[in-house]
């Protein structure tokens, strides 16, 4: 039977535009996993790793207007939204060249001998090594930064790690093209072009997480899929690490004295967060509890007016278009929901953004309205009225791990008055990142950043952005006793590659 054609489809007007590839078999999956394998040599090297990394920004420039153009084509995102994302990528790229460079992630630590400790310390020597093959799976809402070039690609080469992506099926040419570039940039030093693999298709990317040669792997996507892959990760004869980012409805707390403070300014930030991207960014509020009264009043009206002057847009694909229409009905059909700004099919191709309100105290318990605790991908959140405290307690309560976590507070909260420290506790155990009167959109690539959090938000306690990335792609292992001719050269006392490193207990940049 022959393999399955990939095409590239247009998700403004959903038609097929071209044929860019087929569906790999299984053994086209596994000559592209070995391919991978057989690269590990070449980038053991650190400085040979750093450079590629930025010679691979440098190639993805040159070719921004090609590739804008496409993933354009494929996502329908805006290539003003486009160029943003790939000029962040690349700095990506660049910020893990700096860390490779740095080496501070080898977590270098060397205990000398000591016969008066209890119990004795032999000679220790202790760093990260690199995992292996790398399986990458591609997110359908960030073409470049969490796709092809993206941090679990940037941060697993890093590492030391070959990659195999499983393209996405939103942008299947921008995914070829992007390849084709990273591989050149290899080329450039004489690395081989498997250390970046590519594969199509549902089944590959089955066959690539059970692959023996595959030691790791990172997913950006649905609960559903993202669960699929890692029980099937878990399964393996060898189980494998497995970085899923499966889902998150990233509560926001808005407090009643922030309300009454600047209610209308609350309303048109919470728009613009919740649409943004069509509603289609991993880190939009999807439910926020506001309070009940005239200051929560004066929140809707200024979400209301926000919301109803955004245009429709055009989701990445019908399918999670037809998947946001039918999950809007579903939930706006429960008894007692509203909507003030109707969201749903805005035409044939596009959508139109609205919100739904709800008593809070309906959510306080288990039972049919557990679905408004559940992600709705699209332009839509879910405005939960809490009358007391309580009632917000008791929302929080119920809702499962996300990536963010936000509270509104007043000038006076902010300052240490009220409620302010109490909520920051209640949010701290839902989720990676707990924001104070901003929103959550936008995740910035810089060390201190924490994409990730208690399940579904990921399946590990890591993050997928940021420096300490890429430490989901090493392993510890210590030297015991070892001569020094047989070191790694990162372990000798010399220390000549001028490691930062805890040397017999100091600390040493």
């Amino acid at each position: 039977m022959a393999a399955a054609p990939v095409w590239s489809v247009d998700p403004r007007t959903g038609k097929q535009r071209e044929q860019v590839a087929v569906e790999a078999t299984a053994q086209e999956v596994d000559s592209t996993v070995r391919a991978a394998h057989a690269a590990r040599p070449a980038l053991v090297d650190r400085t040979v790793r750093a450079a590629f990394l930025r010679s691979a920004a440098e190639q993805l420039e040159a070719a921004k207007e090609q590739l804008v153009e496409a993933a354009d084509a494929e996502t329908a995102l805006g290539p003003v939204r486009l160029t943003g994302e790939l000029a962040r990528t690349c700095y990506q790229l660049r910020a893990f060249a700096d860390i490779v460079d740095e080496g501070d992630y080898l977590d270098v630590v060397i205990n000398h001998p000591d016969d008066t400790a209890t119990p004795p310390i032999p000679d220790l020597r202790r760093y990260k090594i690199p995992l292996g093959v790398v399986a990458v799976y591609s997110a359908s809402n960030f073409p470049f930064a969490f796709s092809v070039p993206g941090g679990d690609t940037a941060s697993a080469l890093a590492a030391g790690c070959p990659v195999v992506v499983k393209a996405h099926p939103d942008h299947p040419g921008l995914s070829e093209l992007v390849a084709a570039v990273l591989r050149r940039a290899a080329a450039l030093h004489d690395i081989p072009e498997g250390v970046v693999g590519l594969v199509h298709g549902f089944e590959a990317g089955v066959e690539l997480v059970k692959h023996p040669l595959v030691a790791a792997a990172g997913f950006t996507g649905s609960v559903r899929g993202g669960r699929a892959l890692f029980d099937a990760a878990a399964a393996r004869p060898v189980p494998i690490p497995f970085h899923g980012e499966l889902g998150s409805l990233n509560p926001v707390v808005i407090t009643e004295a922030a309300a009454n403070e600047r209610a209308e300014a609350i309303g048109t930030g919470l728009a613009g967060s919740m649409t943004m991207g069509v509603g289609q960014f991993c880190v939009k509020p999807g439910l926020v509890l506001a309070p009940a009264g005239a200051a929560g009043d004066r929140l809707l009206k200024s979400l209301t007016d926000a919301v109803s002057d955004t245009a429709s847009g055009v989701l990445l694909d019908h399918r999670m278009r037809d998947n946001f229409v039918a999950g809007v009905a579903e939930r706006a059909e429960l008894p007692d929901v509203e909507s003030p700004v109707t969201p749903g099919a805005g035409g044939e191709h596009t959508v139109s953004a609205g919100f739904l309100t709800v008593a809070a105290e309906k959510l306080a318990a288990e039972g049919a309205y557990d679905l408004l605790l559940e992600e709705c991908f699209g332009p839509v959140t879910v405005v939960a009225r809490y009358a007391d405290d309580a009632e917000a307690n008791a929302v929080l309560s119920r809702l499962p791990g996300n990536l963010t976590a936000t509270v509104h507070l007043s000038a006076e909260e902010a300052a240490g008055e009220g409620r302010g420290a109490e909520i920051l506790a209640e949010l701290t155990p839902l989720a990676g990142r707990v924001l104070v009167n901003a929103w959550p959109t936008g995740v910035a690539v810089a060390a201190a950043q924490q994409h990730g959090g208690p399940y579904p938000a990921t399946t590990s306690t890591s993050t997928s952005v940021g420096g300490t990335a890429i430490e989901r792609w090493l392993r510890p292992v210590a030297y015991q006793n070892t001569p020094a001719a047989l070191l790694p050269v990162e372990l000798r006392d010399e220390n000549e590659l001028g490691l930062p490193r805890r040397f017999n207990g100091r600390l040493e940049r």
